[in-house]
């Protein structure tokens, strides 16, 4: 590279995110510092970066939320900056902050637009005065049920009440009568003072059975903003989205342009650098309303790459560095649909419960258009310590009805055995006719899947799969393969490489 953005990057995450950072920093030529917690010390993103450093135990407060010992590894190796990925640090001021006060360039927006737009009261407000459409309900936080009260008269019911620090559902209640009201509004507070530490709550129109859309934009030192179209996210499973894609089907173009102008206008609003995510409810009367902002990279990233062709992570190292929005992504445009579907450590027959052990056998499909973002291989062990993302699974099509078939078909090619996913619920939601309607609601799981059972174990197909690989020497392995305690890496299997060194603390 003629250009050198940064000498070297710490990536403050795990897993599938912390992979894909360390892939961008590599396209740049940007050596790179992973950090892991001693339940990681053999995870695929350790293995992956120039160098690794264990920071402490699975705990993520004593490891991977530990501020401290993370700027401290950044200035004992010489990394100048640090990206946070997203969760964990990602949308923590006090992290920001402190990465400034060190001297470490942190890839993301502003401690103060971080903050500003983590409060949905205070967005709200700000928001408001920038004439950006929002959801009737409350300006400010209330203080009293009084206060509830003529909010929701105002508003109608049904309402909705929710944490002002809020996120994945916590502090969230849906409220249709005014019996329900106050009960409503101290459970909301409770919850939220258990979540976030921050018991403020405030009161808006519920939204009945919308979508889901986001915009992705980014914004450089120098005033440039711009956005880089929808995606649709409407596919949820208790508030965490699922399936993902773009182009929305419920968009007009002539929407589309006013939505992009209008995440544009938030961004410039909150005075945000790098990228983030404008959020939109769309009711079925095609208004939209502003729902919040998330400051970081978002998990459904690819889809909007594979069908502009940014790497939207390479422009947030690129921005960080003082680089300008280049023509280049000015002039992207929409080409194609893709889809992503997340593929959780989970068990989908018992209620989604969270799956853990090793992964025995793992196997991506490959084609045209297909792409796996991952963060474990055969030999990982998933714990129950972390989120239950495992990878990404996302695919591009020249329209929706082939990126349906592409992903249908790549979901039955992705193997991995030792334990439970949700590949297979995921391909019966693919497949449904309403989803193939393009009719695809926040209530669509809710709505269509309540009742889904699995049909057959998702493991007999995969351990065929396994066994026909080779012929096995009767021991149960292949000829020459090593027993599970000498499972080599994946990295050992693609030739001559070689990685930097382990650093223990």
């Amino acid at each position: 590279m003629s250009v050198k953005y940064f000498n070297k990057i710490l990536v403050a995450n795990r897993g599938e995110i912390a992979v894909r950072v360390i892939n961008a920093c590599r396209l740049l030529g940007i050596p790179t510092l992973a950090v892991y917690s001693t339940a990681d010390k053999d995870a695929v993103h350790a293995l992956a970066a120039d160098q690794a450093v264990e920071i402490g135990p699975p705990p993520p407060r004593e490891s991977y939320l530990a501020i401290d010992k993370i700027i401290g590894a950044a200035r004992e190796y010489g990394c100048d900056a640090i990206h946070p990925g997203y969760g964990f640090l990602a949308e923590n001021p006090a992290f920001a902050e402190a990465c400034e006060k060190a001297g470490i360039n942190f890839i993301g927006p502003s401690a103060l637009s971080m903050r500003l737009m983590g409060n949905k009261v205070e967005s709200r407000i700000k928001m408001a005065d920038a004439g950006v459409p929002l959801i009737p309900g409350m300006r400010e936080a209330g203080a009293g049920i009084e206060d509830f009260t003529a909010a929701a008269e105002k508003a109608g019911y049904p309402v909705l009440i929710k944490a002002a620090a809020g996120g994945g559902g916590k502090g969230m209640r849906v409220v249709k009568d005014p019996d329900g009201l106050e009960e409503a509004v101290e459970a909301a507070r409770r919850e939220a003072k258990n979540a976030f530490d921050d018991d403020t709550v405030y009161l808006e129109k519920y939204i009945e059975n919308p979508r889901h859309i986001e915009f992705q934009v980014l914004a450089d030192k120098h005033g440039n903003a711009v956005h880089l179209f929808e995606r649709e996210c409407s596919i949820q499973r208790r508030h965490q989205k699922i399936i993902e894609e773009t182009p929305s089907v419920a968009l007009s173009p002539e929407t589309r342009a006013t939505m992009g102008e209008v995440a544009v206008r938030v961004t410039r609003a909150a005075d945000y650098v790098n990228a983030g995510t404008v959020e939109f409810l769309l009711d079925k009367q095609g208004g939209f309303y502003f729902l919040e902002m998330n400051t970081r990279v978002q998990v459904e990233h690819p889809v909007t790459e594979m069908t502009t062709g940014v790497d939207l992570v390479v422009e947030q190292i690129k921005i960080a560095a003082g680089e300008k929005i280049s023509d280049y992504v000015k002039s992207a445009g929409q080409r194609g649909h893709a889809i992503e579907c997340r593929i959780y450590a989970e068990d989908a027959d018992k209620n989604f419960l969270p799956s853990s052990g090793e992964i025995l056998y793992y196997e991506e499909p490959v084609g045209p258009g297909i792409r796996v973002d991952s963060g474990v291989g055969g030999g990982t062990v998933v714990g129950v310590e972390y989120d239950p993302i495992l990878a990404k699974l996302i695919v591009h099509a020249p329209d929706r009805n082939l990126a349906i078939v592409k992903m249908i078909e790549a979901l039955g090619r992705y193997k991995l055995l030792g334990i439970k996913t949700s590949r297979k619920f995921m391909i019966d939601v693919l497949a449904h006719p309403e989803f193939v309607a393009g009719r695809t609601y926040t209530d669509f799981i809710e709505t269509h899947m309540s009742g889904w059972e699995s049909i057959g174990e998702d493991d007999l197909g995969l351990a065929a799969a396994a066994a026909s690989v080779a012929v096995t020497d009767g021991s149960g392995r292949s000829p020459g393969q090593p027993s599970r305690k000498e499972q080599i890496s994946p990295w050992q299997t693609i030739g001559p490489w070689e990685v930097g060194m382990r650093i223990s603390r």
